[in-house]
């Protein structure tokens, strides 16, 4: 399964539009207002799905991923000199990210791929492509996305 993961160009908090591989608007993320980050998403039919919640006062950027109002689990970026680094506690499932801070892949304990995305270069507003391995792991795919994008900008990436 295929997402594209598109910022809207005008808005006032964090917002996206996330559309299918065939076109069709997949999920919708409005920003809330808080102290740090904290993005709301809505399924096609406008059922609210998930939550992503900065964790404020932290040294590095850490995101609280909640499922159906379920804590799911958290992903925190960790101090590095090259590459960018983040700690998944969610699943057992690890993420990566190459020397641009462009392209992560999460992998199970057993490598699997579970999930790729690449950021678009030369666009208006932050764009990634999400290619997910199996379905049932898009909305947790999409929130760590979410989560990297919102730590990259607090950190002025």
């Amino acid at each position: 399964m295929q997402l594209l993961f598109k910022q809207r160009f005008f808005s006032w908090f964090d917002s996206y539009d996330i559309f299918d591989e065939t076109g069709a608007v997949a999920f919708t993320v409005k920003g809330k207002l808080s102290w740090g980050h904290c993005l709301e998403i809505y399924d096609r039919t406008g059922f609210h799905v998930g939550t992503v919640k900065e964790e404020v006062l932290t040294f590095l950027p850490r995101f609280a991923l909640y499922q159906q109002g379920q804590y799911s689990g958290q992903i925190k970026k960790e101090f590095t000199f090259f590459r960018p680094s983040y700690t998944l506690d969610c699943n057992g499932w690890q993420v990566n990210g190459d020397l641009f801070a462009w392209d992560y892949t999460v992998t199970d304990p057993a490598e699997n791929l579970i999930m790729q995305a690449s950021k678009q270069l030369f666009q208006w507003t932050d764009t990634y492509v999400i290619d997910v391995v199996n379905p049932a792991d898009a909305l947790l795919s999409l929130m760590i996305v979410l989560a990297i994008d919102a730590a990259n900008c607090s950190q002025g990436n």
